[in-house]
Formats: C-alpha cells, structure tokens, sequence
C-alpha cells in the first residue's frame, strides 16, 4: 500500500466519503430507533406487555448484532461499498413491509429481520475508513461517522414520535421507506470506492481463527466489553425513561417523547471533538467520557423534568465520546481483519443493547426506578476498571 495514496483531511475525496457514510448512518439508525420512543404506543395499540413492546426495539439489536459474525468476514472477501448498497436497499424493502404489518408477531419477525440488513453499516464503516484513510484523517473521520450515528438515531426518535403522535405508526414506516430509498441512491453516488482494500480468503475456520485471535488480544477484549456495558446502560435508560416519563405525574405523549432524544446532540458535538483527541490519549478519553455518563445518570434520580434532560445530555456527551475513541482504539489495534475486528465491537455492542432491558427489567419491576439507576452506575464503575486496564496496553 503506498500510503500518499490514501485520502488526507480536508480533500474532496475526504468529504464524499464521510458525507457519504453520514447519510448511511442517518438511514441505518434512523430504521433502528424510529421506535423507541413509540413503546409505549405500541403497548397499548397491541395490548401488549412493557417487556414484550420492548422487544419490538431489542429484537432488532440482537440480530444486528448476530449478524455480525457474518457480515465481518463477508466484508473482509467480498469488500465495503457493494455489501454496504444491498444493506441498505435491503433495509428500504423491509421497512416498506412493515407499513401492512396488523398482528405485532409479523412486526416481530420483520424487525428480526431487519435487524440482519442494518449490521452491514456497522461491520462495514470503520474498516472501510481503515482501508481508504490516512492516519490522521481516520480519528476525524470515524468521530463524523458517529455523529452521523447519534444524528440518525436522534433524528429518527424524534421523527418517529411526532408522526406516530399524529399520525399513525403505520405512517412512520411509509416515511422511513421514502427516506432509506432517497438515502441509498446518495449513498451509491458519492462514497468512493476504497482503493487499498486487501480480499481475505473466506472460510468459517478461517473466520473463527480471525475472531478467537481479536478475543485474545489483551488490547481488544476490554474494548469489546466497554463497548456492550456502555450500550447496555446508555440506551436501555431511555428505554425504561419513555415508561416512566408517559405515566403520571408527567403522563408525555409519543412526540413529547421523541423531543427527549434531541439529547443525542451532545454525542454528536462529542464524537466530533474525539477526532481532536491524540490516540496516546484515547484511554483518558474513554475515561472521562464514561465519568460524564455517572454523572448524567445520577441526575436521572430527579424529578424534575429539566434535570433529567440535563441527565440524558451528559450521557449523551459522554457515551459517544467513549464510542468514537472505542471505535478508534480497535482500528488502531488490530493486527488484521480490521472489519472482523470492528464487527466483534459491533457485536458486544448490539448485544449489550439486547440484554440491558433483560438485565434492567427485574429491577425495574421488583424496585422501580431508583434500582435501575443503581444497577446502571454499577456497570459504568465497571467500565472504569476496563478503561484502567486499556490505559495500560498503549
């Protein structure tokens, strides 16, 4: 690989490809979290339980994540942008399903499966900077990356809850179809094709080879788990948050809800200023990031709605930041298969988001709110231990 070859900051190169991968995001994790705010709607236009109206959002981050352990590899032999484009025109053919879905078991299934089409961005992105960035451009553009992430989900929670408080929530899926189609067609035109990508030989023992070799790697493993305990808290809080804000004495509505998840801003302004963050730097980063996320969590013990939002921005700030340098730290640190790697994050990630509303609903229903706090900043004291020990494997 000659290096003067690869894409430098501030080139147009540059800007198609991270305008490129913005806009993915904004699809891939608009799809994901449309609903989240929806839950309790879907409780009770379903008749169905809390727990179970949740599954209809975990559901889709546990096959997300599952999917992963396939779309790694296959990224890895078969390349970025192309298994990137089907991802997403699968994602556009899914949701469009989802508009004639009646009985809550077929929206079920189709969120399942849609949760398969959405892995390809997460497998796919990071390596895909790795193979076409410089060393310097590759921290900014992984930090645009994830603000694309948190603008996308931000975007899509707040969509979601305003049209399905006004509308119906048949209607946000017409909206999110014509969204991911528009979204597709600019994703094919602008993302450069990366010109450094190396075709591994695909194999499942090969695969399996790749993925215990990262698993062992003392500089990896504490990443991948940082990642899951980070999802797992951060956004099953606004999960069970929605339950509780939509009862008395605050009684919000969906779209009041979705205004919540403006929140995610702070991680947008976050991830960004990760980029300026040298990678010597990346654990006290991490550190100071999962600081901010007990900080903002405390504050969630409040009743009064303005704390709470000031809660959710300080967990917002400091999760992306973590995220973005997590992300960051794995590129940097493997050896090989950089999309396998970024892929087993993926997949502690997605999957620390599936179990958190397990981990968090006895809680939740035996002790109510103020153990869900408390089981929450025991997985953050955690996370410090993690970061404790990354510091160590610069």
């Amino acid at each position: 690989m000659n290096p003067g070859s690869l894409i430098e900051p501030g080139t147009p190169a540059y800007r198609r490809a991270c305008l490129a991968l913005v806009l993915a995001s904004l699809v891939i994790f608009a799809n994901l979290y449309a609903l989240h705010p929806l839950l309790p709607l879907i409780a009770r236009e379903f008749g169905v339980s809390t727990l179970q109206a949740g599954n209809a959002f975990t559901i889709t981050s546990l096959t997300l994540g599952l999917s992963l352990l396939i779309h790694g590899p296959l990224s890895d032999a078969l390349g970025r942008k192309g298994p990137l484009l089907a991802g997403l025109a699968a994602t556009t053919l899914l949701t469009g399903c989802m508009v004639f879905s009646s009985e809550f078991s077929t929206l079920l299934w189709l969120r399942a499966a849609l949760g398969l089409a959405l892995g390809v961005l997460p497998a796919v992105a990071i390596a895909y900077l790795g193979d076409t960035m410089s060393r310097t451009a590759l921290v900014g553009a992984v930090g645009l990356y994830i603000s694309g992430n948190t603008l996308g989900g931000a975007g899509g929670r707040l969509i979601g809850g305003f049209i399905g408080d006004h509308l119906s929530l048949q209607a946000v899926f017409v909206f999110l179809t014509a969204f991911s189609l528009c979204g597709l067609a600019l994703v094919a035109y602008l993302l450069p094709k990366p010109a450094h990508f190396v075709p591994q030989r695909l194999s499942l023992g090969g695969s399996l080879k790749g993925f215990a070799a990262h698993l062992k790697n003392p500089a990896l493993l504490p990443a991948f788990v940082l990642g899951g305990f980070n999802f797992m808290i951060f956004i099953n809080l606004y999960t069970y948050l929605t339950f509780r804000l939509s009862a008395p004495p605050w009684s919000l509505g969906s779209g009041t809800l979705g205004l919540l998840f403006l929140t995610y801003l702070a991680g947008t302004f976050s991830a960004s200023l990760s980029g300026r963050l040298s990678f010597h730097r990346a654990p006290l980063g991490m550190a100071a990031g999962v600081a901010f996320m007990i900080t903002g969590t405390s504050l969630l013990l409040a009743t009064q709605l303005w704390l709470i939002i000031l809660g959710l921005l300080c967990n917002a700030f400091g999760f992306f930041l973590t995220h973005s340098l997590a992300n960051s730290w794995i590129n940097q640190k493997a050896a090989f298969g950089k999309a396998s790697a970024s892929s087993l994050y993926s997949v502690f990630y997605y999957l620390g988001a599936a179990a958190g509303i397990y981990y968090l609903e006895p809680f939740w229903q035996g002790f109510g709110w103020h153990a869900v706090i408390g089981a929450s900043l025991l997985m953050l004291l955690i996370n410090m231990v993690l970061i404790g020990y990354l510091s160590r494997r610069r």
